[in-house]
């Protein structure tokens, strides 16, 4: 009897030291619980579950079916070895299940060992992950890279899609992820882009990155450099294109060099010899003959050729950037910084033909949003128009720059930024901040 207990008390002791191990190490779970799976990315979860298990030495019993021993064992050897089997099992089946959702764990409760519970989920969720592989190759031949992000951070996010390629079985090397990064550069990235094409030695994926970072460091130095010269030129000013006086004709014969004969046609009957201002014929009351012709006591003043669109009612104090404008105009009296009164025969003339009362010239300074100040010298004071111009053939003649890229205009003046504007109702309207 003494003996028979010494074998009872050692077959448990033998049970409980191997069944102690799991108890220990179950103590040992990570503080962070796993997310639980709602049936989406099952090879995600199932890599962490199993990881999981593993931390607490129960990943066995996902492969393992209940122990059957020999009939020499001994029958309570038997029972202890088989109850404790069923402990194990019995927590790694309920850590399984307290890694899903409560509609999931409701199917799935039932289960009686971890190993069917395991492949289980199995059969159901890699069955329909095995369709991911349309996904994501929809996911790759879609993925369009933008300027507004960094494309190092954009060659990532390609190559974790890459990396899921792989994880699913498609076969990719090297040579098609460079070519297929290389073909995904943003827009601006267009003559890099055209560089690495033409570019004949293999690269790889590795050689590909430290190209484009480089290259993302030289543009991002290149941008602040520009920066920094541009705030150190802030007040930026339009020269005065000429010093001399307005060109005009004295209406005294005294001060009138000798005329050479005018050998055109008159534009009011059409006879040779003589201008429409000497014709002796009835004049014609057509406007269209008066495009060109610019009547003031004999005199010609300065011919601006302005867009009919610019009587349209708009804001004073917006400015409108003209290639078809030959001088600046303003008409808000209010943003000249000095003031002129013009003689009262000055005039200008449109492009329809129609015909505008210049009251004045004068300087105007505009700050744009960039900060700098232009100041715009001889501007003409034109009440009768609705829009303030800014003449492009003015702004050229003082060293100024216009680049028009898509629905912007660019100014800038000797490689320094200046302004810019957008297209707005047929015409380029400037970013201006205030005018003083």
């Amino acid at each position: 009897m003494t003996n028979s207990s010494q074998v009872n008390v050692g077959t448990v002791s033998a049970a409980t030291s191997s069944a102690a191990p799991t108890r220990s190490t179950a103590a040992l779970a990570p503080a962070e619980k796993l997310a639980k799976f709602s049936g989406v990315d099952f090879k995600r979860w199932q890599q962490m579950m199993f990881f999981y298990l593993t931390t607490l030495s129960l990943q066995r019993f996902i492969n393992e079916n209940i122990p059957i021993m020999s009939n020499e064992t001994p029958s309570e050897e038997q029972f202890l070895v088989t109850e404790a089997w069923k402990h194990s099992d019995f927590l790694c089946k309920n850590y399984i299940l307290s890694g899903l959702q409560d509609d999931l764990y409701n199917v799935y409760s039932n289960v009686k060992t971890s190993k069917e519970l395991w492949d289980a989920l199995e059969k159901k969720y890699k069955t329909e992950d095995a369709g991911m592989k349309k996904f994501i190759v929809a996911k790759f031949l879609d993925y369009k890279m933008i300027d507004s992000k960094t494309v190092v951070t954009q060659v990532q996010e390609l190559q974790v899609i890459i990396h899921d390629f792989l994880a699913e079985g498609l076969v990719v090397n090297d040579a098609f992820q460079v070519a297929a990064i290389i073909e995904k550069l943003p827009t601006l990235w267009k003559d890099f882009k055209n560089y690495l094409k033409h570019k004949r030695k293999e690269m790889t994926v590795e050689d590909l990155m430290v190209r484009l970072r480089i290259e993302e460091d030289n543009k991002a130095a290149e941008k602040r450099s520009r920066g920094n010269s541009a705030t150190s030129g802030v007040n930026i000013v339009e020269e005065d294109p000429t010093k001399s006086k307005k060109r005009k004709k004295a209406s005294g014969p005294k001060n009138n060099p000798p005329k050479k004969k005018f050998n055109g046609s008159c534009f009011n009957c059409g006879k040779r010899g003589h201008k429409a201002t000497e014709c002796q014929g009835p004049k014609k009351d057509k406007k269209k003959d008066q495009a060109n012709l610019a009547e003031s006591k004999g005199e010609m003043d300065d011919l601006c050729a302005i867009l009919s669109e610019c009587n349209l009612v708009e804001n004073p104090r917006e400015w409108w950037i003209d290639s078809g404008a030959s001088c600046h105009v303003c008409t808000n009296k209010e943003l000249f910084s000095s003031y002129t009164p013009a003689p009262t025969d000055e005039k200008l003339f449109m492009a329809n033909s129609a015909v505008a009362k210049v009251e004045g010239t004068g300087k105007i300074l505009l700050k744009m949003t960039s900060g700098k100040v232009v100041t715009l010298n001889r501007v003409s004071y034109v009440p009768e128009l609705r829009k303030n111009l800014v003449s492009i053939p003015v702004l050229t003649k003082n060293g100024f720059k216009c680049v028009f890229v898509s629905d912007k205009v660019v100014v800038s003046k000797n490689e320094m930024y200046v302004g810019k504007g957008y297209l707005t109702e047929g015409l380029f309207k400037l970013n201006v901040i205030a005018v003083d």
